[in-house]
Formats: C-alpha cells, sequence, structure tokens
C-alpha cells in the first residue's frame, strides 16, 4: 500500500497544497496522515501511528523532505527504519530520493545525507566534550545549582546551552550527556529556566 504524510508548523497553517500533491499522485484521502507541529518538537503523533503501521512492500510519500524529517541525522535514522522494515520511500518534489525502484542515484544520495549525518553527529560529541571540559574549568564561576554532584553541575551548564541554542532535540539532547527527559528539565529548573520552560511547553 501507499500512503501520504503531510505536516505544517502551526495550526494556523494549510495542509492544503500538501494533500492536493499528495493526492494528485495518487493516494487516497485515507491513506494521507497529518500533522500540525513544529520540526522542532519530537512528539508527531500521526507520523509515530504511520511508522508502527506500514509493513513490508508498502510506500510512503511526502511532498517535500522537510515535512518528514527535522534534521539529516533524524532523516537517515528514518531512512534506515523503514529500509529495516523493508518500507519505501519517496519524495514528490524531490526526485532525487525515490527508494520505490533499485536506483544507484538515489542510493548515491542517501548514502551522502548518512554521511553529512555522522559528520553532524561527530561535530555534536566534540561539542559536549569540550564543553564538559569547559565547564569543568569554569565551574565556581558560573555559580554550580546545590545539590548536584560536580560532574553534574557540568551537565546542568550543558543543558542551559543546547536549550538555549535550540538546535537539538530534547531527545538529542539526552543522549549525547546520557541522561534522562526528567533529569534534563531538572537540570534546567536549577539553571533558574523554569519560566522559560512554562513558555516552551506551550509551544
Amino acid at each position: 500500500m501507499v500512503f501520504g504524510y503531510a505536516r505544517v508548523s502551526t495550526m494556523e497553517q494549510s495542509l492544503d497544497l500538501q494533500l492536493d500533491a499528495l493526492l494528485k499522485d495518487g493516494i487516497p484521502q485515507k491513506n494521507i496522515y497529518t500533522d500540525k507541529v513544529s520540526s522542532t518538537k519530537e512528539v508527531r503523533k500521526s507520523l509515530s501511528k504511520l511508522l508502527k503501521y506500514v509493513r513490508d512492500g508498502d510506500t510512503i510519500v511526502v511532498w517535500k523532505l522537510d515535512r518528514l524529517a527535522r534534521s539529516l541525522i533524524h532523516f537517515t535514522n528514518l531512512m534506515t527504519k523503514l529500509k529495516e522494515k523493508g518500507v519505501r520511500f519517496r519524495s514528490i518534489t524531490e526526485p532525487f530520493i525515490d527508494t520505490t525502484e533499485k536506483s544507484s542515484h538515489s542510493e548515491f544520495i542517501i548514502n551522502i545525507f548518512a554521511a553529512l549525518a555522522q559528520l553532524e553527529r561527530d561535530i555534536i560529541i566534540e561539542r559536549t566534550k569540550a564543553g564538559l571540559e569547559s565547564a569543568r574549568r569554569r565551574g565556581k564561576i558560573l555559580g554550580a545549582p546545590k545539590g548536584l554532584s560536580k560532574k553534574n553541575q557540568q551537565k546542568a551548564v550543558l543543558c542551559e546551552e543546547y536549550f538555549n541554542d535550540g538546535v537539538l532535540t530534547v531527545t538529542e539532547i539526552c543522549e549525547r550527556l546520557n541522561i534522562s527527559r526528567a533529569t534534563y528539565y531538572k537540570y534546567l529548573r536549577h539553571r533558574g529556566l523554569s519560566g522559560k520552560l512554562r513558555s516552551y511547553s506551550k509551544t
């Protein structure tokens, strides 16, 4: 079976352009899953349902790659999961990404994306190491929160820096620092970001 996926970032935006393209492509309305959520958010209920539902031989079609993935790392992870399940993928406006047919060109592009994603991972890891070392050297100046070990104080500082950067998702930050989501939010509260967290939870 062929399924479509469409996403817009806010409730005010319209899905019509993407839906029209998917319907024109021959995908039945009942097979189209949609989300209205920012690309920076991790939870996409409809996408999660779709990824659980698809089986070997199915195809997922999107209007554009950025409607599906929030980063190169996210995209390559999704492509790996789909390949493992035997699910094919195609982008309407980017025909160079099409795994519905055996194409060396598409395979080459996906491999390039995977290499760039690995580079991005390596940069993040190096930045984390450098940040921990920097926080270790500057811990007293930064005013470490009470009730945390010295190592966790440094991680709390990094959590604040990543949060303010707004580049990585919560899951990616937790993976980099080897902490749980609950610990991540606890560290941010220790860093005095309770007010920002309330605003963040509404977006």
